[in-house]
């Protein structure tokens, strides 16, 4: 089947209206492309027929169906007033943890790539109209124009891998005396603990599903392999309830147990697996640590309790939660689960946030482009404080965030205002997507300096280094950088595409949680299976310890 043929298609929910993204006008008007036609970027339909599923290890299966259980935006969202972000001047670190701060920090490094002025990439913007074909001809190809089918990025999808609904199966199964807050419970003690497992599998990882002998890879895989150890009571300590997610069943979890429930063994290794391992036990502790979040039993879906009861949230024919709600649940109640190396400012704990050279540098910053966190954030020689070097992201945190939405607005029909705060995902699937179209391309010193990274990664596993690459450790200011760009450009993506489907989309528009699920997330899949077909990797890899990608 050619990359852009028609795929079968099926009716999902309706999706709300979103206001569009502002974008930079040196990127023109772009028309779309016919979902008829090969690939525009010149790709042999040969090329194409050899592109193997996404989800599955060899053939490819069904479309992955969307029910009720995955709900489009609502259309009739009040306007509410949301809390403001911290005050950068007076509490660098409130700032940089709130979600507001990723697009503000990461729109200094993308204005630097329209000047194509960065210090890792070359960009050529004549190259993103290709990018805006390729993502408009792949949601022509899987959905129904208006489009209005298209579900919000998040993990439910992955958990439907090869047309099967697993969570709608698993929730039938319950007793009628679950009611629908404790299944909700259920729900979000699952996502978490599969979202915080979904970091890169690597290329020789697959997992063999125990209700059909299917073998599925990376992101689908690890969320059919978590929805078996959950169902099995893996991470549950509570004898009476094994469907739930627990401080003393995470705590008492072993790297041989979680080995086992991913089927990581000699040939067939998941990648960091002893980091995903200290990142679930961590999680243990401070679901044991964050009671106020947790509740006395340390259990995730408690945050539910802790969501309802909270002041912002408006009860009246709908509930209607704040998102900053749900963010600093997340940010504060996961805090202690990332590992002690992490960048931090006056002993507090950035998370996913990282020095970048293309940000404003105070006088006294080390010139190391990969500089430790700062000692202090009151020197301003130059006028420039400390933390105005740091670039936030919180990739895991928003996914997250996009995910637990997901159950508790199907299930307990919560409404979440101030969607539109979050990004998009800065990880190598939608990052990959630029460097492959020719936007973004690594500059010879990078370059050489990955593939010389590579080449000794190769010697130290014993990989075979069947597609070479470029890789870096997760802080090396390429990779940052690359992020950084990566969250402007989506934004940018989002609007353009809007553009090139503007006669399908009949007076609808795509929201950015929309682009990611159909657009850009799978493209930039699709696009390194093409480019990379015995690896699938992307086009810069990242030497990671399991908890970032």
């Amino acid at each position: 089947m050619g990359l852009f043929s028609r795929r079968e298609k099926a009716a999902k929910p309706v999706a709300e209206k979103q206001p569009s993204l502002s974008t930079s006008q040196s990127i023109s008007s772009l028309a779309s492309g016919s979902s008829s036609v090969k690939s525009p970027l010149g790709f042999s339909s040969s090329r194409m027929m050899n592109r193997t599923s996404a989800g599955t290890a060899s053939t490819n299966g069904p479309p992955t169906p969307v029910t009720p259980f995955s709900p489009g935006l609502h259309p009739t969202m009040p306007k509410i007033d949301l809390p403001r972000a911290p005050d950068p001047q007076l509490d660098p670190a409130g700032y940089l943890r709130s979600l507001g701060a990723v697009r503000e920090r990461s729109k200094i490094v993308t204005d630097k790539a329209l000047q194509d002025d960065l210090r890792h990439f070359d960009v050529d913007m004549t190259k993103f109209s290709d990018v805006v074909t390729f993502v408009a001809n792949i949601i022509k190809r899987d959905y129904d124009a208006p489009f209005t089918s298209i579900p919000p990025h998040g993990r439910h999808q992955h958990f439907a891998v090869g047309g099967r609904d697993r969570i709608a199966h698993l929730l039938s199964t319950f007793p009628e005396d679950v009611d629908n807050t404790e299944r909700c419970k259920r729900m979000i003690d699952l996502f978490l603990v599969s979202v915080l497992l979904d970091a890169g599998a690597g290329t020789r990882w697959s997992f063999k599903a125990a209700e059909n002998g299917r073998v599925y890879r990376r992101s689908e895989g690890i969320a059919v392999a978590s929805l078996e150890m959950f169902k099995a009571g893996l991470f549950s300590g509570n004898k009476s309830n094994k469907f739930q997610v627990d401080k003393e069943g995470l705590q008492k979890l072993t790297v041989e147990q979680l080995a086992q429930g991913l089927q990581s063994k000699p040939g067939n290794e998941m990648a960091g697996l002893e980091g995903r391992a200290q990142l679930l036990i961590r999680l243990g502790k401070a679901l044991e640590e964050k009671k106020e979040f947790f509740g006395e039993d340390g259990r995730p879906g408690n945050m539910l309790d802790h969501i309802l009861s909270h002041p912002s949230t408006q009860a009246s024919s709908v509930i209607i939660v704040p998102i900053p709600v749900l963010w600093n649940v997340l940010m504060n109640g996961l805090g202690p689960i990332w590992p002690p190396s992490r960048t931090a400012i006056n002993g507090v704990s950035l998370g996913d946030a990282w020095p970048c050279s293309s940000m404003p540098q105070p006088a006294q910053s080390p010139s190391s482009p990969t500089f430790s966190p700062f000692p202090n954030t009151t020197g301003q020689s130059n006028g420039i404080a400390p933390w105005e070097s740091i670039l936030p992201f919180h990739k895991l945190t928003q996914w997250l965030t996009y995910s637990l939405m997901q159950p508790m607005q199907s299930i307990m029909k919560i409404q979440f205002a101030g969607q539109d705060l979050l990004t998009g995902l800065p990880e190598y699937r939608n990052g990959g997507l630029f460097i492959d179209l020719g936007v973004l391309t690594l500059k010879l010193d990078d370059q050489q300096r990955g593939l010389q990274h590579y080449t000794e990664y190769c010697q130290r596993t014993g990989s075979s280094g069947i597609e070479v690459a470029p890789m870096f450790k997760p802080d090396d200011d390429v990779i940052v950088e690359w992020r950084g760009v990566t969250v402007g450009f989506l934004d940018i993506l989002c609007t353009e595409v809007n553009k090139a489907l503007q006669k399908e989309l009949a007076g609808n528009e795509l929201n950015l949680a929309q682009v990611l699920e159909a657009g850009s997330w799978k493209g930039g899949r699709e696009i390194a299976e093409v480019s990379r077909p015995n690896t699938k990797e992307p086009p810069i890899l990242i030497d990671s310890d399991g908890t970032v990608f």
